[in-house]
């Protein structure tokens, strides 16, 4: 099994996963070339994926759809809601549009996709489940709902959003209304959020953590893991016992392999 987060944040995602043999990719909101270009520095050929899921019709998460279907004709996976909010829906060859119900079966890889709260059309999370291991996606988070809380509970892997420290949002250049959508319901969970959903989960012995989709003006990877690092060890979590914690970034490959 393997993860490689190619790119996490407000400009762009991009999340490989392999499980059961079979190679996944969360959102291509990165250009096709540089999802070829990543896949190929950690061995995957763009050629060996099984499919594509979307969390949701953002630029940032679906930038790059049109031409990476378009070059390697793989199925891409989405709510119709989605699809009915995706710009490019209709360059992309019917044979590869598929649409996402409540779970989907690669293989031995069930894909269980979860709803979020975002100021999106039908926006998702995704559970990756094999054998005995969970994987879980969760990003662009307005607010932690129990529906969240449940698919986050009992997961080994969790790419959870790490969106912004509230400080420098409140202090920042964004105007008003864009620091209000942030904080609303429908916008991005903060750092402080982050680690208290992680303290009311329900977690495994251990559980590797990649604080994702920072903003790149209202956050800093040390400042997100700190953060969370302190509202974890306040709630008696054993920081780098119980919980690992990694930073992901806009612009370099973050990997795991089991």
């Amino acid at each position: 099994m393997q993860l490689h987060i190619l790119a996490s944040g407000s400009t762009g995602n991009a999340i490989f996963i392999e499980m059961g043999g079979r190679k996944i990719l969360v959102d291509a909101g990165i250009s096709a070339r540089r999802i070829e270009r990543g896949l190929s520095e950690v061995g995957i050929p763009i050629n060996s994926l099984d499919g594509v899921v979307i969390t949701h019709e953002h630029s940032d998460h679906i930038k790059g759809i049109e031409v990476l279907v378009k070059r390697h004709r793989m199925p891409v996976y989405a709510r119709p809601a989605t699809w009915e909010g995706i710009p490019c829906r209709d360059k992309i060859p019917l044979e590869c549009r598929r649409e996402l119900g409540d779970s989907l079966d690669m293989g031995a890889v069930k894909v269980v996709p979860f709803a979020i709260s975002h100021d999106a059309r039908d926006p998702v999370g995704f559970c990756f489940y094999y054998q005995q291991t969970k994987w879980v996606v969760a990003t662009d988070l307005g607010v932690i709902t129990s529906t969240v809380e449940k698919a986050l509970s009992y997961a080994d892997v969790a790419i959870l959003e790490s969106n912004h420290d509230i400080q420098m949002l409140q202090n920042g250049p964004y105007p008003q209304f864009l620091k209000q959508r942030i904080k609303s319901r429908l916008g991005h969970l903060s750092n402080h959020d982050a680690g208290h959903i992680l303290t009311c989960t329900s977690r495994p012995p251990l559980m590797h953590v990649f604080l994702a989709h920072l903003s790149q003006n209202n956050n800093l990877p040390s400042l997100a893991e700190n953060t969370v690092k302190k509202v974890l060890q306040e709630g008696g979590c054993a920081v780098g016992d119980e919980i690992i914690l990694h930073r992901t970034y806009p612009d370099r490959t973050v990997s795991m392999i089991k």
